[in-house]
């Protein structure tokens, strides 16, 4: 009789520990921001001469509503996508239900005055939207407030009279 008592409180802890990790995995994906299994998002890319302080994860947004996030940041020194031009490609993931016309344009935004780079989408006039895979080359790229700064250092210690 003890025999099937040992059975099943070893039953119930195996079962309370599957439990257990099946909540650490889900908690781990919801709070990750893990997209598993997505179809939801379609990507676009984007060329910047200049990124500084965008980060993978960053949000996407159009007109202040978050509408889809940066999935990947490479490096083009060759060129191939602005005839020998190196710049930075920003690839983003974009929820299906957000359109983008093939004229808008992208820019390198700071959430406050010194908060976190996103990206802002601003529609433009066209008639078509971006298809899965198109590329955005009408840019504005990140402002960097150290160079600002230094720039206006330099120019007024210049000479003061």
């Amino acid at each position: 009789m003890s025999k099937i008592k040992k059975y099943s409180r070893e039953t119930a802890v195996g079962v309370f520990v599957f439990v257990g990790l099946l909540c650490i995995a889900y908690m781990s994906v919801k709070l990750g921001n893990v997209k598993l299994f997505s179809n939801e998002y379609y990507t676009i890319s984007a060329v910047f001469t200049k990124i500084t302080g965008l980060k993978v994860n960053a949000p996407v947004s159009m007109y202040g509503v978050e509408v889809g996030y940066v999935e990947k940041i490479d490096l083009d020194l060759e060129g191939k996508e602005t005839n020998n031009v190196p710049v930075a490609v920003v690839t983003m993931a974009v929820r299906k239900d957000y359109r983008i016309d093939d004229e808008a344009v992208a820019s390198i935004k700071t959430s406050g005055l010194i908060g976190d780079k996103f990206v802002d989408i601003a529609l433009g006039l066209g008639t078509e939207p971006l298809q899965d895979g198109a590329v955005i080359y009408d840019t504005n790229p990140a402002i960097d407030l150290e160079d600002l700064i230094s720039k206006f250092a330099m120019s007024d210690s210049g000479g003061g009279k």
